[in-house]
């Protein structure tokens, strides 16, 4: 069962229909100030699957109401999908020209943080038009053409699971960012007095940066170089005779001159400054609560963004002000050679799974005989997913694609097929873009006539690049899947639990890793859902392939003890 919730003139309606989009209950219309109540009587009563144009608008301000849904259907998220996927090319949603669901939803999106006064639902009476007849009906319509092209899809139990994980995905997301990730800044800001020195007034650099950039000036012989500007220091280094081509970090470590080690520690500390520094403790801490904002599906693979606060970038100096509340822990999990693994899986190639099973897969090739050393055997894996045919990586993949030839026939396919302008999908459904004007363009003028031997070039160097991506497409896309099943089998589980924020709850997600914030009592049963999540996950994607999805667990004080 549907419940289709919409914005109206004066507050909402809520709309229930079947699985196929018709209504079997009458509507039933609200103020604004009555939506909470509506929706947490109606999740008691039946349970449905929440339908809206988008999680992220609708659902932050039933979190700060005290009101948590378990399932919902997110339109925006799905109509991405099934707009470009393989799978429902055919149908007429794909087909349509462009129309309001495929503009980005940039509105103003309220913010988790508790201070706002201005809300969603204050706003909602400017999201439908006065006068409509009918105010579901723009999104109604929308649920009965994303259904249909679900129905008539090549595979449509695939491409179901990809839509109900994507929206499962966005409920998290929203619920990580209200809930927060347990940060205290007392420990963060001890760690950047030690690194930086005292906090400067602003606008002025702390004075560790300011010594480091004082010894980079008279090394250098440039006392007004402002070590900031890459214009500026690469004029600096050449006139003191080094020979650096960018102030790119891996260039700079390759020079032998006493500027480099205090420049490379300068752009080290002012990464630190800028990305997690006092300023970011202002923005993004509340309350001892880390407030990110994550975007699913922002990535084409299906990989997570985040709109700002790094969430997905905790370097290890931010990691030991993550701190348990007292009384809870922090149970952290990641996925041991997720995308190898995958592949595995996709790919049907059992040889590499067996390598896996029950063990490290990069030490398993080893034990296999198929690279010397397990450094060998992860160079070997990432040039294959990634496309890499020079170095070390270039020379071991005759080797790979002996031992493993239809895992390693899958990337070399995909990579062939985005050569030639082609899309590839994913496990469940999610298809590569196609590639642009300037790549079509560069293939049309290598074709000409006159084409000379740089058209061609510049046209066969798109292509490879173009292969390498939709390569590594097939199988990051479909770790994202695997992942976004995980997560949602471990939300399940931590509602049964006593999930929320007042019981076990999942506070942190990147790519292959969870973390989870819980009361004491109960970190021996979310260790054990988090597994049995994994292997759930597995058989959702894969049946019963015989492939592990190892995860490796701890239960810990601090983020920073569990690596």
């Amino acid at each position: 069962m549907y419940a289709v919730l919409t914005a109206t003139p004066n507050g909402a309606r809520i709309d229930v229909v079947d699985a196929d989009g018709a209504a079997v209950d009458g509507s039933r219309s609200m103020r604004r100030l009555e939506i909470p109540a509506a929706v947490s009587e109606l999740e008691r009563a039946s349970r449905p699957r929440w339908v809206w144009d988008s999680t992220a608008r609708w659902y932050p301000e039933l979190l700060r109401a005290g009101i948590r849904v378990d399932r919902c259907h997110d339109l925006r998220l799905c109509h991405t999908i099934l707009r470009s996927s393989e799978l429902t090319a055919d149908s007429v949603l794909a087909r349509a020209a462009a129309g309001e669901w495929d503009v980005p939803l940039d509105d103003v999106q309220p913010s988790t943080g508790p201070a706002d006064s201005a809300t969603l639902f204050d706003l909602l009476a400017v999201d439908s038009p006065p006068g409509e007849d009918e105010p579901g009906t723009a999104v109604a319509d929308e649920l009965r053409a994303q259904l249909a092209a679900v129905a008539g899809a090549e595979a449509p139990g695939r491409i179901r699971l990809l839509l109900a994980a994507e929206s499962a995905g966005a409920l998290s997301a929203a619920e990580m960012s209200f809930d927060g990730l347990p940060f205290d800044a007392a420990i963060h800001d001890r760690v950047l007095t030690e690194l930086l020195g005292s906090r400067p007034r602003d606008g002025d650099r702390p004075e560790r940066l300011e010594a480091l950039a004082d010894v980079v000036r008279r090394t250098l012989d440039s006392p007004d170089l402002h070590p900031d500007s890459p214009a500026e220091l690469l004029r600096a280094l050449r006139r003191a005779g080094v020979p650096a081509t960018s102030t790119r970090q891996w260039e700079l470590k390759s020079i032998d001159h006493p500027a480099i080690p205090p420049l490379l520690e300068y752009k080290k500390l002012s990464r630190l400054l800028s990305a997690n520094g006092w300023t970011w403790m202002d923005t993004w801490i509340r309350e001892g609560r880390f407030h990110p904002e994550y975007v699913p599906g922002g990535v084409v693979t299906g990989r997570w963004a985040a709109k700002g606060g790094g969430a997905l970038q905790l370097p290890g100096q931010v990691r030991g002000a993550v701190v348990a509340d007292p009384g809870w822990k922090l149970v952290v999990a990641d996925a041991a050679q997720l995308e190898p693994r995958v592949l595995a899986a996709l790919s049907g190639d059992d040889a590499m799974a067996s390598a896996g099973r029950g063990k490290d897969l990069y030490q398993g090739l080893v034990d296999r005989g198929v690279v010397d050393t397990r450094a060998s055997a992860k160079v070997a894996m990432l040039g294959a997913m990634y496309g890499a045919t020079q170095g070390q990586a270039g020379r071991l993949m005759p080797r790979l694609a002996k031992a493993y030839p239809q895992a390693i026939g899958m990337v070399e396919n995909a990579a062939r097929a985005g050569e030639q302008g082609k899309q590839v999908t994913t496990r469940l459904g999610r298809s590569s873009p196609l590639p642009g004007e300037a790549w079509l363009a560069a293939q049309a003028d290598a074709r000409a006539e006159d084409a000379g031997d740089a058209a061609r070039a510049r046209a066969r160097s798109a292509a490879r690049d173009w292969g390498r991506f939709t390569r590594n497409f097939i199988v990051q896309g479909s770790a994202a899947e695997w992942a976004l099943c995980w997560m949602a089998h471990l939300r399940s589980s931590l509602r049964e639990l006593g999930g929320g924020p007042t019981g076990p709850h999942l506070v942190f997600f990147l790519h292959d890793e969870v973390m989870v914030h819980t009361p004491e009592a109960t970190a021996d049963a979310v260790r054990d859902a988090v597994h049995a999540a994994a292997a759930a996950a597995g058989r959702s994607l894969f049946g019963t392939f015989p492939v592990d999805f190892p995860v490796t667990t701890a239960i810990v004080d601090s983020y920073a003890d569990a690596k």
